[in-house]
């Protein structure tokens, strides 16, 4: 299109008629494009002169390299206006301002231990740390009143607590006094609370999805339209709002601080990405189950193509210095070496509580799934049990660190870290529900990058909204018991529409659905069989627990007094095998992609 379009031009073009009839244009080239792809022949006549070439959009960009949300979704219909790359600055406002939209509005609703005394929930653990570190010495934090929601993040999260609570005391000291706050529910301190958790995702986390989606979306060169369509799809993505903005946590800041140690590796900035991964660890140590990739990936570029040892000896003193810059507050507070040792020692023993348990509550990873037909509490000691899941976790880790080790290569990393989530999230020790954001993260981000190409690169949407709803279904019990169930059906019927999941619902002419992959390959129909039938097994547990709640039934059964856990149990087991079958779909793709070229 030329820049010297004229005003009449212009606005005939933004009418709905126009856009309608440019968008089934689209479509129909579209479908051309692939036509002639799988033929092994890309390019067409063109319409203005004898030569050949391939498909493109208004803006020049080749249809075949646009993802499938760019012109099948709802999202692209909000964001259509926008498509002319000079206006790209205003689309990233629309949806940055649309995704905050949708946090303000989970936060309505109630957040965990509501009205439950006495200790009420992660609210009040989150609320409690700003009291604690606005009054105590900084060498009481990790040893002060362990049984009323005692410290036990890495120290980063308390340096981020201390400097929340010093705008709570400013703001309102009755929130952060000492000991007479404890299970304060005032509706101010609520939205300021939530307003901490807004603006800590809207500093780290955003910019860093944006920045990810950039580099995914120009390495398949795709329109910046597309880049901003991918970015509102995984901004949009309801696990993570619900839990830090319905539940309420600041998962956020340590899923954006790895995933902007992620787009510095991307970039090849290998020092920025270790200081970054480090501030990851030190908010809170779920990131661990990123390091495994992380450390090899590094570690296979200072080896491959040939031995860089200073470049190695950099990102070590990178590494370690952060460490200590962290870690030196805590010990240089505490009156004396040995002192500092044991402050220090505390902190550790705090952030790892092995003493725990193997998983709380019910949490659809393999060994409480596993429980449920062997007991493995019984059957082994805590200790043989810590021993098992190491085993497991290194082996389900192995393959995602050696394909990276020996291939470091920038396209594998999403993939990795998602494989390494997944194995982490199945088989380690001390899991809950909540840790299912951990993997959850580099997995959406499978979302930007998909192409037109082929079926088989299309799949990966239909399979990443897949794995984002099953997620979702696996924190049900937690969301309910919260009184969350308004938000979770609300969030999730909401995000599946805008990707284009319910398509098949729609008038539109062309519109086709996300929700399944396309083909008729082997591939194509297994996973087109396990979408659909673990989709109706989600939907019979939610209707068979919605029918247990009938008094008249229980009544007549009494299901629930003999088997109190049954709900959860068949939520657990389902989960569970899906997040397997999708582990293991992340390993193949790992070794497929390996030999792929940057």
């Amino acid at each position: 299109m030329s820049g010297s379009t004229s005003s009449y031009e212009h606005k005939a073009s933004a009418s709905p008629r126009n856009r309608k009839l440019k968008s089934k244009a689209s479509a129909t080239k579209l479908n051309k494009a692939r036509k002639a792809t799988r033929n092994g022949n890309p390019s067409s006549p063109s319409s203005s002169s004898g030569s050949t070439s391939v498909p493109a959009d208004d803006e020049g960009f080749l249809l075949q390299n646009e993802s499938p949300l760019s012109h099948n979704s709802p999202l692209s219909d909000f964001l259509s206006p926008f498509r002319p790359a000079s206006t790209q600055w205003v689309a990233r406002y629309a949806f940055v301002s649309f995704a905050l939209i949708l946090r303000l509005a989970v936060g309505l609703g109630p957040y965990s231990g509501q009205g439950q005394e006495p200790l009420h929930g992660d609210f009040e653990a989150q609320r409690h740390w700003l009291e604690l570190t606005q009054h105590l010495p900084m060498r009481e934090w990790y040893f002060h009143d362990l049984e009323w929601w005692g410290l036990d993040y890495p120290p980063l999260t308390a340096y981020h607590s201390w400097l929340l609570g010093a705008i709570a005391r400013f703001t309102n000291p009755a929130w952060v006094a000492l000991y007479d706050s404890r299970g304060l529910e005032d509706y101010d301190l609520k939205s300021f609370m939530r307003a901490t958790a807004l603006f800590s995702e809207l500093a780290i986390y955003i910019p860093a999805v944006i920045w990810y989606v950039r580099w995914a979306c120009k390495r398949q060169h795709q329109s910046p339209i597309a880049q901003s369509i991918s970015a509102s799809a995984i901004l949009f993505q309801p696990a993570l709002i619900l839990i830090d903005h319905g539940h309420f946590q600041y998962n956020s800041v340590m899923l954006g601080f790895a995933l902007l140690s992620i787009v510095n590796l991307l970039n090849n900035k290998w020092l920025a990405a270790s200081f970054f991964f480090v501030l990851s660890i030190t908010f809170k140590q779920m990131a661990l189950y990123y390091s495994p990739v992380i450390f090899a990936y590094l570690l296979g570029t200072c080896v491959f193509p040939r031995i860089n040892f200073m470049r190695l000896v950099s990102i070590g003193s990178v590494t370690v210095g952060t460490f200590l810059a962290v870690l030196a507050p805590l010990y240089l507070t505490a009156g004396g070496h040995a002192n500092g040792l044991a402050v220090l020692q505390q902190a550790a023993l705090r952030v790892f509580p092995f003493g725990r348990g193997m998983w709380e509550d019910k949490v659809a990873n393999v060994w409480c799934t596993l429980n449920t037909a062997v007991k493995l509490k019984v059957l082994f000691t805590p200790e043989e049990l810590q021993r098992i899941s190491l085993l497991a976790t290194l082996a389900g880790i192995s393959v995602p660190m050696l394909v990276v080790f020996f291939n470091p290569k920038k396209h594998l990393l999403p993939w990795a870290f998602a494989a390494s989530g997944w194995a982490f999230y199945l088989f380690s020790f001390q899991v809950h529900e909540k840790s299912v954001l951990i993997p959850l993260m580099p997995s959406t981000l499978l979302i930007a990058g998909v192409t037109n190409r082929s079926d088989e690169n299309q799949r990966v949407l239909p399979i990443v909204f897949w794995i984002n709803n099953v997620a979702m279904f696996s924190m049900w019990p937690l969301l309910a018991r919260e009184g969350l169930a308004l938000q979770y059906f609300g969030m999730t019927l909401c995000w599946n529409w805008v990707v284009g999941n319910f398509n098949m619902l729609s008038s539109r002419n062309g519109a086709v659905s996300n929700v399944l992959p396309r083909g008729s390959s082997l591939a194509a129909r297994f996973w087109q069989l396990v979408i659909v039938s673990s989709y109706a097994a989600m939907l019979l547990v939610h209707g068979f627990e919605l029918v247990l709640t009938q008094t008249t039934l229980l009544a007549r059964f009494n299901v629930l007094e003999q088997w109190p856990d049954l709900v959860v149990v068949l939520n657990v087991t389902l989960s569970c095998a899906c997040f397997v079958i999708f582990w293991l779909w992340c390993l193949v793709n790992l070794v497929l992609l390996r030999n792929v070229r940057d």
